[in-house]
């Protein structure tokens, strides 16, 4: 059963916004309309939940009616049949928000151990996000790459912007790991791989204040395998955040917009900091939720001689790992962000 008195605080919040909202009267118009339109799909799941309920108690004070007791009897079996699936409903529009989740995205892509196949698998890894933004209609901005000899990738930072980019890439962050025959293998061994892959919510200059004192800016000349980003001039910027010790570089050919990229990046890993440290002191177990962004941790495999994929924190397999890395991730996605939803249904005892 949802608990009542919460829907009835949540509705009686929502009605206030409203009122603010009609009346102008109001000196943070912004905050309250981000917080009116949060709460605009859960005031209308509690209506709704609200009218099955009223629609019941009348269909059954209906019984006792003679004339109105067979249409009564006919309608109380649908209508209640509508209530579990209308309280799963309520119970994950009650569960509290991620407040990135509606944000546009950084995805930092890195090989790890495995040398150029590693490299080669980083490369794989972007083309399947870009192909996976392309299906959702998102953009997909490169704005940053390093290559290396053999065609994959030292270094990759793209931004992905479209509606609800954060909430279905976070549970990306992880070390993904490959086993397969690499193009440089001879003899035909499968090899075992692994790449980084870092998702970030894009911050804004109101969520992170980095102050100049702050940061060290040095220029230098970009250079890269194959002719890519070489340049004559000192265009390359890295920039290090002397509190945290991040170091964030861009070699695009303006220096001006290198300057762009690589503080908004900053803001993005400093904002990721700040999230993680909150969500530390809010779970000792952090790190057993999926999606809690560790970086070290083996979250999936891609085995091309068998064409599998599993994921190991809601140990999933799919025998479809071609259609995976051409793009096709929602099934993955669904599953990780219903496994998310059980686990914050039961700690909230919903």
């Amino acid at each position: 059963m949802v608990p009542l008195e919460k829907l009835q605080q949540i509705t009686e919040r929502f009605e206030f916004l409203e009122a603010q909202l009609a009346s102008g009267e109001t000196a943070d118009i912004e905050a309250i309309s981000r917080e009116y339109a949060e709460l605009k799909p859960v005031a209308e799941e509690i209506a709704t939940y609200r009218q099955l309920l009223a629609d019941i108690d009348e269909a059954e004070a209906m019984l006792s009616d003679p004339e109105m007791k067979e249409l009564a009897e006919e309608e109380l079996p649908t209508l209640k049949a509508r209530v579990p699936e209308l309280e799963d409903a309520m119970r994950l529009a009650l569960l509290p928000r991620d407040a990135a989740d509606a944000r546009p995205a950084m995805i930092e892509i890195r090989p790890g151990t495995g040398g150029d196949e590693a490299a080669l698998f980083a490369g794989d890894l972007l083309n399947m996000y870009r192909r996976y933004a392309e299906a959702k209609g998102w953009s997909f901005d490169l704005v940053e790459e390093q290559q290396s000899e053999l065609g994959g990738i030292k270094e990759a930072v793209a931004h992905v912007k479209g509606q609800g980019v954060f909430a279905r890439l976070k549970y990306e962050s992880g070390v993904h790991r490959v086993q397969r025959v690499p193009v440089t293998e001879s003899g035909g061994r499968i090899h075992t791989s692994a790449a980084t892959v870092a998702v970030l919510p894009e911050a804004e200059e109101v969520d992170i204040d980095i102050p100049t004192t702050d940061i060290r800016i040095d220029t230098m000349r970009a250079s890269g395998a194959g002719g890519q980003h070489v340049n004559t001039t000192d265009s390359a910027v890295r920039i290090t955040h002397i509190p945290s010790g991040i170091v964030v570089t861009s070699s695009e050919k303006s220096q001006h917009r290198n300057r762009e990229i690589a503080m908004q990046v900053l803001r993005a890993r400093l904002y990721d900091l700040e999230r993680s440290r909150i969500d530390d002191e809010r779970s000792a177990d952090r790190k057993a939720q999926v999606g809690s962004g560790d970086r070290s941790e083996r979250i999936r495999t891609y085995n091309f001689p068998q064409g599998r994929m599993s994921d190991h924190r809601i140990n999933l397999t799919l025998y479809k790992l071609d259609q995976i890395m051409a793009g096709d991730l929602d099934e993955i996605i669904d599953a990780l962000t219903a496994d998310h939803q059980a686990q914050m249904l039961a700690a909230e005892g919903l």
